[in-house]
């Protein structure tokens, strides 16, 4: 017996009707279920007028309407659909709560502080009107204090954690939610009330999301993860390399919930199973399935120390005195540019201001340089991901970007400072990569590619390649500042 007449159901970050657990216990709980997505003005109006997260959100968002009126005209209820609304969140589903008559509002967890302060506002204005507010787990495996140590506190060094991740996951906690079993209980919507708004109604204008082929909706991420699966034993062998294609590509999907973490997760650790595949398949899938846990990881990082947000997770290394001044401003402007002499540096920089997307390896090498070749604060340089990444996701970026500046939890030590050249010539060794993103460079020989102030005047002129005019020169010399970061980050060596 359902709990509830009219239910609504809020969709943020889990875009996709197939396996969702908030709608999933909506269905079931209430005798008719009204679905909803709101173009949230409090995050719409701070981002710039062209973005590409937005483009995405709204076609995936046409797509997730489509689903559900599959859902319901699968059910006998053809007239089901999702309602949409652009509006500050809490004004918007506290007035639709209101509208639909609905008596409770499902949503699932987001754990980030503005969302945790956005959803307490909605339920304190959801009582006062008598209507209930639930929430549930959906954006990861395990969530908040769900893995503990033995003293019964979170994790804050990733291999334990994963160690008992791995012994705490079974079947329950990937089974996927019969959402279908339920689609009879979707409300109809009047026509009227069905439409997407467009990318001008927003205020936005169109990205090159369409150009660069990203595919977007549920149909993208199954599109994507089967393509990935396939490839899925190479893994660990390609995942390093950004000419290569080795990485999933799932990330944005995966933010915006247009793939299930649970579906991701049975996958990765069926194919490690020696009866599904080789030695080979379990390795790719073991480590693939690594990265996934590093997620929940960071997210029950920032469930438990909401510090690390803005600030250090090791408060001593809010000590560091970082560049200040215009010599930070210049340098930091030559990094966001890819102007900064160091060839794989500037390709991946150019990569993610023309497509949104970075290489994980090359995120590790960019940050690297930003924090201890160029001595800029961190939060620099996650604000500017923030901006410019398709697959943002703050807790990923905040524990990234305190891994590569030594101040997080479980970070690489502050000595480890990563040679821009040797990490060039190790992963993009052919330079393939660098020719796709810094042309200049293109006439190049492979040696010659990832040092080009090294070469000789003949092969530079040969090239095409005037430095300072058509590349720049080295904005530092690494060594040197290798050198001024060990002293910078003397404030906080341990004896």
């Amino acid at each position: 017996m359902q709990k509830y007449e009219t239910g609504l159901m809020w969709f943020r970050r889990d875009l996709r009707v197939h396996d969702n657990a908030a709608l999933y216990y909506a269905l079931k709980s209430c005798k008719q279920v009204y679905c909803a997505f709101v173009f949230d003005r409090d995050i719409l109006d701070g981002l710039p007028r062209i973005d590409r997260r937005v483009e995405f959100i709204r076609e995936s968002v046409l797509s997730l309407n489509g689903q559900l009126r599959n859902l319901g005209a699968a059910a006998g209820n053809p007239d089901a659909g999702l309602l949409t609304a652009h509006d500050g969140a809490v004004d918007a589903v506290v007035r639709l709560a209101a509208e639909l008559g609905a008596n409770a509002v499902f949503t699932n967890h987001d754990d980030e502080p503005r969302s945790l302060a956005r959803d307490a506002a909605v339920q304190t204005a959801l009582d006062a009107a008598g209507k209930a507010f639930h929430s549930f787990k959906d954006h990861v495996i395990f969530e908040r204090q769900e893995v503990l140590t033995l003293a019964g506190k979170p994790y804050t060094v990733f291999t334990p954690y994963k160690n008992a991740w791995l012994k705490k996951v079974d079947d329950f906690y990937l089974k996927p939610y019969p959402v279908e079993k339920y689609g009879a209980a979707l409300a109809p919507v009047s026509t009227g009330r069905r439409p997407v708004p467009s990318l001008d109604d927003l205020g936005f204008g169109p990205s090159n999301l369409s150009a660069l082929k990203i595919p977007t909706g549920s149909e993208g991420g199954a599109q994507l993860f089967e393509d990935f699966v396939g490839r899925m034993s190479q893994y660990q062998a390609t995942r390093d390399f950004p000419a290569i294609k080795g990485p999933s590509y799932l990330g944005v999907h995966l933010r915006f919930g247009t793939v299930s973490i649970r579906q991701a997760t049975s996958v990765a650790l069926r194919a490690m199973n020696p009866e599904n595949s080789g030695s080979q398949g379990n390795e790719g899938a073991a480590t693939w399935l690594s990265e996934l846990i590093w997620r929940d990881f960071y997210a029950q990082v920032l469930a438990n120390f909401p510090h690390a947000v803005g600030g250090a997770f090791k408060p001593d290394y809010d000590a560091i005195q970082w560049e200040s001044g215009d010599k930070a401003r210049v340098l930091f402007q030559a990094w966001c540019e890819g102007r900064t002499g160091y060839p794989l540096v500037d390709a991946a920089m150019a990569q993610i201001n023309q497509t949104g997307y970075m290489h994980n390896r090359l995120r590790m090498v960019t940050a690297s340089f930003l924090v201890k070749d160029l001595g800029i604060d961190w939060r620099w340089g996650e604000r500017y991901f923030a901006e410019k990444l398709n697959d943002f996701d703050l807790s990923a970026n905040n524990g990234g970007w305190q891994w590569a500046a030594s101040t997080g939890c479980d970070a690489q030590p502050y000595f480890r400072i990563f040679n821009p050249v040797s990490q060039s010539e190790k992963f993009d060794a052919e330079g393939k990569f660098i020719r796709k993103y810094v042309p200049a460079l293109a006439q190049l020989s492979d040696k010659a590619l990832h040092s080009p102030w090294r070469a000789k005047p003949l092969e530079l002129a040969t090239a095409g390649v005037v430095l300072g005019k058509n590349y720049p020169l080295p904005i530092v010399k690494h060594d040197e500042a290798r050198a001024l970061t060990l002293q910078r980050y003397a404030v906080v060596k341990k004896a």
